[in-house]
């Protein structure tokens, strides 16, 4: 008994530590029309307290954000996913190299164009993670649908 005990403690541990950074990072996302078929998604992170979320060009030792795009024969992706806001780049000690990271907010954006006149979504999930001077979060993942298009 009392091993089940200390198994199901750990696991509630477990849990409540891996959803940590997603309570530490809210993501909004939304989709601006630029032309008659081309548009920018949005994906916003608004980080609280006194933590950071890493680039995805991050450097040596943290979790990079990253997007992973799920196939719609609809949409094109138009380039790679761009960051818009302050980066910081830091040597961190507890990762013994320069890292890129984002305080408060921080801005991705995909190009995409829809094919033809149909409404459809742009889909997907971001991973990611956030750290403070103190300690590092386990990495989250955050899945995400912008309707764009019609």
């Amino acid at each position: 008994m009392k091993i089940i005990s200390t198994t199901l403690l750990l696991l509630l541990t477990f849990a409540t530590a891996f959803a940590q950074s997603e309570k530490q990072v809210k993501w909004t996302f939304e989709a601006k029309k630029i032309s008659a078929d081309t548009y920018e998604v949005q994906m916003v992170a608004s980080v609280g307290g006194n933590y950071h979320i890493y680039s995805q060009n991050a450097g040596d030792g943290p979790l990079p954000t990253k997007f992973d795009f799920t196939k719609n024969p609809l949409v094109t992706l138009n380039g790679k996913v761009k960051e818009n806001g302050a980066m910081v780049k830091k040597f961190e000690e507890a990762f013994k190299s320069d890292v890129r990271y984002f305080e408060k907010t921080v801005t991705f954006v995909q190009l995409v164009k829809v094919k033809g006149k149909a409404k459809t979504n742009v889909s997907g999930k971001v991973e990611f993670m956030v750290c403070n001077d103190r300690e590092c979060l386990p990495p989250s993942t955050v899945n995400f649908k912008v309707a764009v298009g019609g």
